[in-house]
């Protein structure tokens, strides 16, 4: 499960990037400069990577560190393959 603050801090994230994402829709609609939205749609993806982040160090020291310290072998090699297969980009 994750960590009460950790969900605090994505949420305040989200909502950010939600109002940031609302911007780039109403730069659109009023024909903004291309590379003005290109570079706000940067900031965004930016903001994601971060939440992303915070998500997943929450879920290495809690999910993956519990896995690793316990004595289930299977459940340990799960919380690696899925690691692996996040960072790797590849879905499980």
């Amino acid at each position: 499960m994750m960590k009460t603050e950790t969900k605090d801090a994505a949420a305040r994230r989200l909502a950010r990037i939600e109002g940031q994402i609302r911007g780039i829709s109403k730069m659109i609609s009023d024909d903004r400069y291309c590379i003005d939205i290109i570079r706000q749609v940067q900031a965004v993806k930016a903001a994601l990577a971060g939440v992303e982040m915070t998500i997943l160090d929450d879920h290495i020291s809690t999910c993956v560190d519990h896995a690793l310290t316990g004595d289930d072998v299977a459940n340990r090699r799960e919380k690696v393959e899925e690691l692996v297969a996040v960072l790797g980009g590849r879905r499980k």
